[in-house]
């Protein structure tokens, strides 16, 4: 009964206020490790591999076809990595495979953690605005990010291994899947993410530091996009699984 509460059970639906997400490349080698033999990396140019950190505030999160008053407004941290998934039909689905998963509220830790395999932890949550300037920080989790707010046209990152807007916006993230692996039964669960309003808008992030991916201790990690996307209905629908080949 406790695994099936896990695998998604039921559809849930919350409106993004904002998803603020930061993308960061690497050498595919080095990620090749925090993935499940059956899932395969994302790659760009058949080097760079990517961990995507996305940032958001949820409002009304509830079991889909519940009233608004019933849901719960939250603040969601997802560390990623960018993969593909041949399933059984032989079609080749592109999502996520969630590496570590937060939250602000205790509330979400227990809930999140009867429905779902992602590991809630809960830790404190920042957020200050300063004249162009918006930060969101956690003492606990020894994380900051610093993004100006501009008028102005914004750059891709410097070192970035996308020349425009266009090809990174292809990893800006959420994908359409989420991809929970149980490696010892080889079976695969897959979550469909269904969204409206979606227009990434880039971002130009001052300064960053995040202790996790720190001690991931990765090499020559660099910032390859930063996107913020406002005001989206998003809804996640009843978990797939399957065995895996």
């Amino acid at each position: 009964m406790i695994n099936f509460l896990k695998n998604h059970p039921f559809a849930v639906e919350a409106h993004f206020d904002s998803s603020l997400v930061l993308t960061f490349a690497v050498s595919k080698d080095q990620l090749q490790n925090l993935i499940p033999e059956c899932l395969e990396l994302d790659t760009f140019q058949d080097k760079w591999a990517f961990i995507a950190i996305a940032m958001v505030q949820t409002k009304g999160l509830r079991p889909k076809g519940f009233p608004k008053f019933t849901g719960n407004d939250f603040f969601l941290i997802g560390y990623r990595v960018f993969v593909r998934y041949t399933n059984n039909a032989g079609k080749r689905l592109r999502g996520l495979y969630i590496i570590k998963s937060q939250t602000d509220k205790k509330k979400m830790e227990f809930f999140g953690n009867i429905f779902t395999h992602y590991n809630y932890t809960t830790t404190d949550i920042k957020q200050t605005k300063s004249k162009n300037f918006k930060t969101i920080k956690s003492a606990q989790s020894k994380f900051e990010i610093s993004i100006e707010q501009t008028d102005n046209e914004i750059k891709i990152p410097e070192n970035s291994p996308f020349s425009d807007w266009k090809d990174a916006r292809k990893f800006a993230g959420p994908l359409p899947h989420t991809f929970t692996v149980d490696t010892k039964n080889k079976t695969i669960l897959t979550i469909l993410g269904v969204r409206q309003n979606w227009k990434p808008t880039p971002i130009k992030v001052e300064n960053y530091h995040f202790d996790f991916l720190n001690k991931l201790k990765l090499q020559n990690i660099v910032l390859a996009n930063a996107f913020e996307i406002k005001n989206v209905p998003y809804s996640w629908e009843k978990g797939k699984i399957e065995k895996w080949n």
